[in-house]
């Protein structure tokens, strides 16, 4: 079994919920606007959520978007997912976009981004002249296959 992570959570605002999972067993953590905003087509903006975090050495809280904002409204996240560090004390804010074409209102409460907690692999760096040979080798973007215009 795995041990629970301690997660101390400062709430900027009381006035919103605690990150919470929507329903048992899903891995992200939803958080909140802290303000109105409406934003234009194309239109990006920073929106504080009311919350800030201590994770411990060695913890990362990635920021993802919410899925079905996207597919319905076409609101994302500019920078998908976001890295909150173990070091970081300050209100967590998203970068929100509207990729569609109508205005996207945001309400202060609404769900906008959820956080997914992973522990971090201690990770040495070694340089090296030469790396070892792979399948891909040092094929790019679109190297492995995938669709193809008809």
């Amino acid at each position: 079994m795995i041990a629970n992570l301690g997660v101390l959570v400062h709430r900027l605002d009381t006035g919103l919920p605690l990150p919470d999972r929507e329903m048992p067993g899903d891995a992200g953590f939803d958080i909140y606007s802290r303000h109105d905003h409406v934003l234009r087509p194309g239109e990006r903006a920073l929106i504080p959520t009311g919350v800030a975090i201590a994770l411990p050495i060695g913890f990362v809280a990635l920021v993802h978007p919410r899925s079905g904002l996207a597919l319905k409204y076409g609101f994302t996240l500019v920078n998908a997912p976001g890295t909150i560090d173990a070091g970081y004390r300050g209100e967590i804010s998203v970068i929100g976009l509207n990729t569609g074409t109508a205005d996207f209102s945001i309400t202060r409460g609404d769900r906008i981004a959820q956080l997914v907690f992973l522990e971090l692999p201690s990770v040495v760096i070694e340089e090296v002249s030469v790396l070892p040979g792979s399948v891909r080798s040092s094929g790019g973007f679109g190297s492995t296959g995938g669709h193809q215009p008809a």
